[in-house]
């Protein structure tokens, strides 16, 4: 499902590199939910970003349900990232000046998939999410939870096989919070694939493995 062998990342300016992820050998199981746990600044989100093709290694290959890029072309990137995988973020991201259900279809406008279509892709997953009755409303008219709810649903309407989370609670109450993993945990159930970064020791424990990045390395 997911691979990476021996991936490195060089940040570079003028007068400084900055070596964020140091030979990282990973593989995921289609099924998995992994929580990625360490300090801040230890190249957790950096090794997220290149799972999600937000970034390209320095060096080293890494393969997306058995595809590697080798080109590295904008088109190519965005067509296996758009087919393959959700993204969540601590920061919800939502547009604000778009209703709920305008926000959850985005995605779908970069596939050939028609308005109406959208509109019920939508819907589908807002109902999952718990908020069917929410469709109209506006992100600023949301609790923080629910608007995590919304970002979710926006993650999976394309029906990805893979979400990546980067501290999706971390913005969130603790009861929020325990809603937000109660539903991750469940689209997992369901079969897409999860990877989660956090600080929270308690929800990494919830998913089936846990690894632990230092100084830009994998460590036991």
């Amino acid at each position: 499902m997911i691979q990476l062998e021996n991936v490195s990342k060089t940040y570079q300016t003028d007068k400084v590199e900055t070596l964020a992820l140091k030979g990282i050998d990973l593989s995921v199981k289609k099924g998995e939910f992994v929580s990625i746990m360490g300090p801040s600044g230890c190249g957790k989100s950096t090794l997220l970003n290149l799972i999600g093709l937000l970034d390209k290694p320095s060096h080293g290959k890494i393969k997306i349900e058995g595809s590697e890029l080798i080109s590295w072309r904008d088109k190519d990137v965005a067509k296996l990232r758009n087919r393959s995988i959700g993204f969540i973020f601590q920061s919800f991201h939502l547009i604000n000046d778009l209703r709920v259900i305008d926000n959850v279809e985005l995605p779908l406008l970069y596939r050939s998939v028609s308005a109406k279509e959208r509109r019920m892709l939508a819907e589908e997953a807002l109902t999952r999410v718990g908020l069917a009755a929410r469709m109209e409303h506006f992100p600023n008219q949301l609790s923080g939870g629910q608007q995590q709810r919304v970002a979710i649903a926006r993650a999976m309407v394309g029906r990805p096989h893979i979400l990546l989370a980067d501290e999706p609670t971390g913005n969130l109450d603790s009861q929020m919070g325990a809603e937000v993993m109660d539903l991750l945990l469940k689209l997992n159930r369901e079969g897409t694939t999860v990877v989660m970064v956090t600080h929270d020791e308690r929800q990494a424990k919830q998913g089936n493995r846990v690894i632990r990045v230092f100084d830009g390395q994998l460590v036991a």
